[in-house]
């Protein structure tokens, strides 16, 4: 069944308000939500006309269908869920970091405030190059 134009303009200005003032797991429900009532067809109109992954709207469909309860303490996540931090899939990651840092660090030795002459951006670089790929604010945050 083809979505009519009609109501892919009707779903798009729906989404464009609605959407942005939504968590993660609430936009898929919303999209699930729409893509049922549609019905043949419903998934792909809405993942096209949200700009979202058809996956992403099946997955809502899905935990529609099971009745998925509500998280524990506001959480949009479940416990566990997210990308692990860096340091936890390359533990000599710190290690390294702080090899490139020392011959160049500033200040005083006694105190845990170190600084560099080195950016961010130049020392991602490195440690890609040593074999641990990482982001210039994940070192920030190193």
């Amino acid at each position: 069944m083809a979505v009519s134009e009609e109501i892919c303009s009707q779903l798009q200005c729906r989404f464009s308000v609605l959407l942005p003032h939504l968590n993660e797991r609430q936009r898929r429900l919303a999209l699930a939500t729409e893509a049922r009532l549609i019905g043949h067809g419903g998934v792909r109109a809405v993942a096209r006309i949200a700009q979202v992954s058809e996956t992403t709207v099946r997955r809502g469909v899905s935990e529609l269908e099971t009745g998925v309860g509500p998280l524990p303490d506001g959480r949009v996540r479940a416990p566990g869920g997210g990308r692990k931090r860096a340091e936890a899939n390359d533990p000599v990651l710190l290690k390294a970091l702080l090899g490139i840092v020392e011959p160049d660090e500033r200040g005083d030795p006694q105190s845990p405030l170190r600084w560099t002459t080195k950016s961010l951006r130049n020392l991602a670089e490195e440690l890609t190059r040593q074999g641990h790929p990482v982001s210039a604010p994940t070192v920030g945050r190193l």
